[in-house]
């Protein structure tokens, strides 16, 4: 055995996992991390959701006022006026914008993603209110609580329980005034307890979604699948490269190899990197689609455009991940994994409402592209991809990530090639592989 090889096998022999273990700094840098990393993710992701009520802040609702009916005996407001007035003023909380809208204006915002729900007084709501102390009534008056599940299950579930709180505390505002009328001291007991809660909260879906949308949550998973391909993917394409090219070791099992060097600069590198994660992502869009709509059979519609638009948003992401690792090099990966994932989840507003949220996450949702690419994911699968449902704002954003990703990534590898900081690796000789390699 030379001398080469002695030197290798006390080296190879000489280390035990037992005594390693008993080495201070051997713990300290994954213990500090990892430590710092469930910290920092338990606080993200549940500081988003923990309690939506405490962070509430101007949900829109609308209030719809159809009623036509004349004031009763002694009031200057019909009693639909009076409720709206009532529901409008009484909330100083500023947890809830009530928006005053005709019924054609709460459709339209219903249909576009400006309101999570909407409270409709009918147009004979005075009528029935007053038939009911003269004995001719045929109907309990009804105030209808429309929802929008578009919006999501949890927005949507917020919006129906306040209005309904609104509507049954306007029900017995109408019943002190109605039971301390003359009419009804004279009304039989059933009346009477009809009297003192006359109105009928009725709810239904104002803007409906299909049976596969996954009661309104399938535009957050979509937007999550295109986030965690373009995130994944970029990240498998930037160490496939360094591998093919020699700057990174490959290692399968106990099998070890490491290409030939080849001499590239880091801008020639990072373009090699882009052409080719423009180029993949047209096959992990499609196999998405497959996979959610032919196979899964979500509910979608305006097909061409969902692909278009998944594949510039799986491209944004992706191109993004790819100017991180320029820049970042080594921990581009956990940097692209923050910014995309960590940070992007909880401040999507796709689950919970933004205005349900902490100010911190708000203050994220205005440039975290998960947000941005739910809006228009969202606008496509429920909104008829109208424009103004969150879809202009969209490809404006991913029109932004793109560029500003292509900027920073060949600006820092621009950078780094000036300073003279070049990535080439010597190859390791032949005869320091481990047999078998």
């Amino acid at each position: 055995m030379n001398e080469r090889d002695d030197t290798r096998s006390v080296t190879t022999a000489g280390a035990r996992a037992s005594a390693l273990l008993r080495r201070p700094k051997l713990w300290a840098v994954p213990t500090l991390l990892t430590g710092l990393l469930a910290l920092l993710l338990s606080l993200l992701y549940m500081g988003g959701i923990v309690n939506p009520n405490r962070s509430l802040r101007d949900l829109p609702i609308g209030v719809v006022n159809a009623d036509t009916g004349r004031p009763l005996p002694g009031q200057r407001q019909n009693v639909g006026t009076q409720v709206t007035e009532a529901v409008t003023g009484s909330d100083t909380s500023g947890k809830v914008q009530w928006r005053r809208l005709t019924e054609a204006q709460a459709q339209d915002q219903l249909s576009s993603a400006k309101i999570y729900g909407a409270l409709v007084i009918p147009a004979d709501f005075t009528e029935t209110v007053a038939a009911l102390t003269t004995g001719t009534a045929t109907v309990r008056p009804t105030i209808t609580v429309l929802t929008n599940p578009g919006m999501g299950s949890i927005g949507s579930s917020l919006a129906e329980r306040i209005n309904t709180a609104a509507a049954r505390q306007s029900s017995k505002t109408i019943g002190e005034q109605l039971t301390a009328s003359p009419a009804a001291s004279q009304a039989d007991p059933t009346t009477r307890l009809l009297l003192a809660d006359p109105v009928q909260v009725v709810s239904r879906i104002g803007h409906p979604v299909g049976d596969n949308s996954g009661l309104g949550l399938s535009a957050f998973y979509y937007t999550l699948l295109l986030v965690l391909i373009g995130f994944l993917g970029g990240n498998l394409i930037n160490s496939g490269v360094d591998t093919a090219l020699g700057y990174a070791d490959s290692e399968l099992g106990p099998w070890h190899t490491r290409r030939p060097t080849v001499p590239i600069s880091r801008t020639q590198t990072l373009l090699l990197k882009v052409v080719m994660t423009a180029v993949i992502t047209v096959l992990t869009t499609t196999l998405v689609m497959v996979a959610t709509i032919s196979i899964l059979g979500m509910d979608a519609a305006h097909i061409p455009l969902l692909w278009i638009y998944s594949y510039c948003a799986g491209l944004a992401v992706g191109l993004g991940v790819q100017a991180i690792n320029a820049a970042f090099g080594g921990i581009g990966q956990l940097v692209s994994m923050f910014v995309f994932i960590a940070l992007g989840l909880p401040s999507s507003g796709a689950t919970v409402p933004l205005q349900a949220v902490p100010g911190f996450y708000r203050l994220l949702s205005l440039f975290e592209p998960m947000r941005q690419l739910s809006d228009g994911v969202r606008a496509i699968l429920f909104f008829d991809a109208r424009a103004d449902a969150g879809l202009t704002r969209a490809w404006t954003m991913i029109a932004v990530g793109t560029a500003l990703a292509l900027l920073v990534g060949f600006a820092m590898t621009r950078f780094y090639e000036r300073r003279g900081l070049e990535r080439m690796t010597p190859q390791p000789s032949g005869g320091d592989r481990p047999p078998g390699a």
